[in-house]
């Protein structure tokens, strides 16, 4: 695992779980017009692989090389790609901050919730950039933790907030990392860049239950819980105190929850 890369979120089945819901559609909306059957597409950050398989669906006979820090998921990438039938698709351990990849590699070079993580994005998007070819698109998207709002109030989802943006501070990333992304690609070399924005919202009885038991168990089971502990920035009551805090908010009948994503398209 490249040192200078700590994944917060770790890869635990509850973090898995959310991932593999993610899709271009939901995840990449900003990019898809920007797509062409037979473009070259470098997915950086794959994870379980559900929107890098999207991706290479929509640029076939186009190929998208996968890449992730984990081989262990990139396992899984193989399998999504493998049971949607895709041939399209290569998969490589890769460092967003020393890609080994020639200059001019790809059409397309595309993160999802990645340069929140990686200790130095200025340099990731110089790396994106260089290999992708004149003309083409480097595309990110990330969260912003502290813009997340909800209703109903939920003291403990207070909590959470607070104790995921210092764990994800300490590890070297940036938890507010969507309002930047602008700023970044600019300090990186682009002039020709399109900011947007977007969300997600869980609102529905389905959708809270889903986003309420998942965030509730990666609090207790995943590595932000282990790497909480660790940095001595909660105990183990404290974390299942968040966790009740998330079912609560799920089983409330008017709950509603946003995220929201600052995205950027830039022209190489």
């Amino acid at each position: 695992m490249p040192s200078r890369t700590v994944y917060t979120h770790g890869f635990h089945a509850s973090v898995l779980r959310s991932h593999t819901w993610r899709t271009a559609e939901n995840s990449a909306a900003y990019l898809l017009p920007h797509l062409r059957a037979g473009a070259d597409v470098l997915d950086i950050g794959c994870g379980p692989g559900t929107i890098t398989a999207d991706l290479a669906e929509r640029v076939g006979p186009g190929r998208v090389t996968a890449a992730d820090v984990s081989e262990e998921v990139l396992e899984q990438a193989r399998r999504t790609a493998a049971d949607r039938g895709l041939a399209n698709v290569d998969f490589t351990v890769a460092d967003v901050h020393a890609l080994d990849f020639p200059d001019d590699s790809f059409d397309v070079v595309h993160a999802h919730q990645v340069l929140q993580h990686v200790t130095d994005p200025v340099q990731a998007l110089r790396e994106m950039r260089r290999v992708c070819r004149p003309g083409g698109v480097v595309a990110a998207r990330d969260s912003d933790y502290q813009a997340m709002t909800w209703y109903p109030h939920n003291r403990p989802l207070e909590e959470w907030r607070d104790l995921y943006r210092a764990v994800a501070a300490a590890n070297g990333g940036e938890p507010d990392a969507g309002r930047t992304l602008l700023s970044w690609a600019r300090r990186a070399g682009f002039t020709e860049i399109e900011p947007s924005a977007s969300t997600w919202c869980y609102a529905t009885p389905g959708e809270r239950a889903w986003w309420s038991e998942m965030w509730a168990e990666r609090m207790t089971a995943s590595a932000i819980a282990r790497q909480a502990v660790e940095q001595g920035r909660a105990d183990d009551e404290a974390l299942r105190r968040i966790a009740a805090g998330w079912r609560g908010w799920g089983a409330a009948e008017d709950g509603w929850f946003a995220v929201l994503h600052g995205e950027i398209l830039c022209r190489a």
